[in-house]
C-alpha cells in the first residue's frame, strides 16, 4: 500500500497552536478539567472563519443545554451511570430538533465533568463557562488567519479562459472544413475546473465574516452558466446535416470571440457583432432542399444561443482588464 506523502498544513499547525494556548491559558486560570479546554478549541478549529463562528456558536448553546439536562437528571435523580445514558437518549434529539447537533461533543466534555464532580454547583458551573470561553475563544482567535487563496483562483480563471478560448476554435475549425479531429477533452476539463474553481470561492466567501459573496464566485457561477450553453450548442454544430454557405459567418465570429476570451465586461460589443452576423445570415439565398434548411435552422440556433453566451456576460460587471475586448 502506497502512503501519503508526509506534510504539514497550516489548519493542522493552527490545531496545534491553538490547543496548546487553550491548555496553557486554562491552567493558567487555575480551572478545574483545564485539559479540556485543548478539546474544545480542536473541536472549533473549521476550514473557514465563518464555520468557525457557527462552530463555537454551536457548540457554546449546545454546553449550555446540556448543563441544563445535567441539573435536571443529575441534580435531581441520581449521579449514576444508568441516568447518565438516560440523559444522553434525550439529549441527542433535542439537539438535533434544536439544530444544535454539531455541539454535542462539546457538549458531553462539559456533562463529564459535572458527572465526575458529582455535585452542580455555582463553582463548577462557572469554570465550565470559562472553561468554553477559553476554548472558543482561543480557536477563533487562530482561526483569524486565513492564507489568500486569490492566486489560485486568477489561475483557475485564467485556465478556464484558456480552455473556452481552445473551444471556439474548435467549433470554428469544425464550421469551415464539415470535419475536426477534436476530442472534446476542454470540455470535460472546463467542466471539472468550474466546478473546483467555484468550490475555492465559496470558500473564500466563507472567510470573510461580513461577505456573502465575491467577485470570484460571481465570475466562475457567470462562466458555470456560459458553460452549459456551451455543451448546448455543440450537438448542434455536430449534427449539421450538410454544408452550408453561412457556416463560415458563425466560424469567422466565433474566431473572433475565441481570441478575445478573457475576465474583463466588453460583451456588448460582441452583441452588436452578432447582431451584424444576423443581418448577414438574412441576405444570404434560401436553402434549396430541405437538408440545407435544416442545417441553416440549426446554425441559426448557435446563433441565439451564443447570443445567449453574450447576454450572461453582460450582466456580469467583470474584473479590470486591459484587453480590448472579451467573451
Amino acid at each position: 500500500m502506497k502512503l501519503k506523502r508526509f506534510s504539514i498544513g497550516y489548519r493542522t499547525m493552527k490545531t496545534a497552536a491553538g490547543a496548546a494556548i487553550a491548555i496553557y491559558l486554562a491552567q493558567l486560570l487555575q480551572l478545574d478539567y483545564y485539559v479540556s479546554a485543548g478539546i474544545l478549541a480542536i473541536l472549533c478549529i473549521q476550514p473557514t472563519k465563518k464555520k468557525s463562528i457557527r462552530a463555537a456558536f454551536s457548540r457554546f448553546v449546545a454546553s449550555l443545554i446540556g448543563i441544563m439536562f445535567a441539573f435536571v437528571f443529575f441534580e435531581g435523580i441520581a449521579y449514576h451511570p444508568m441516568v447518565f445514558g438516560i440523559l444522553i437518549l434525550l439529549f441527542i434529539p433535542v439537539l438535533v430538533s434544536l439544530r444544535f447537533s454539531d455541539g454535542f461533543v462539546s457538549s458531553a466534555v462539559i456533562l463529564l465533568h459535572i458527572y465526575d464532580s458529582k455535585n452542580l454547583t455555582s463553582g463548577l458551573f462557572l469554570n465550565e463557562i470559562v472553561l468554553m470561553a477559553v476554548g472558543f475563544g482561543t480557536a477563533l482567535a487562530v482561526n483569524v488567519y486565513m492564507p489568500s487563496i486569490e492566486k489560485k483562483l486568477d489561475d483557475y480563471r485564467n485556465q478556464i479562459e484558456n480552455l473556452y478560448s481552445t473551444i471556439f476554435k474548435e467549433i470554428a475549425i469544425y464550421l469551415r472544413q464539415g470535419e475536426s479531429s477534436w476530442s472534446g477533452a476542454e470540455l470535460m476539463e472546463s467542466e471539472k475546473l468550474v466546478k473546483k474553481a467555484k468550490a475555492l470561492a465559496y470558500q473564500d466567501v466563507e472567510n470573510h465574516v461580513t461577505r456573502l459573496e465575491n467577485k470570484y464566485y460571481r465570475y466562475f457561477d457567470m462562466r458555470e452558466q456560459q458553460l452549459d450553453i456551451i455543451e448546448r450548442i455543440l450537438p448542434k454544430i455536430t449534427e449539421l446535416p450538410a454544408e452550408v454557405g453561412q457556416s463560415h459567418l458563425v466560424a469567422e465570429f466565433l474566431e473572433d470571440l475565441a481570441a478575445h476570451v478573457h475576465s474583463g465586461n466588453t460583451a456588448d460589443q460582441y452583441l452588436g457583432k452578432l447582431d451584424a452576423v444576423k443581418a448577414d445570415f438574412a441576405k444570404m439565398p434560401l436553402p434549396d432542399n430541405h437538408e440545407k434548411f435544416l442545417a441553416m435552422a440549426a446554425l441559426y440556433q448557435v446563433i441565439e444561443e451564443m447570443e445567449s453566451y453574450l447576454e450572461i456576460k453582460s450582466s456580469y460587471q467583470g474584473f479590470t482588464n486591459k484587453k480590448p475586448a472579451e467573451a
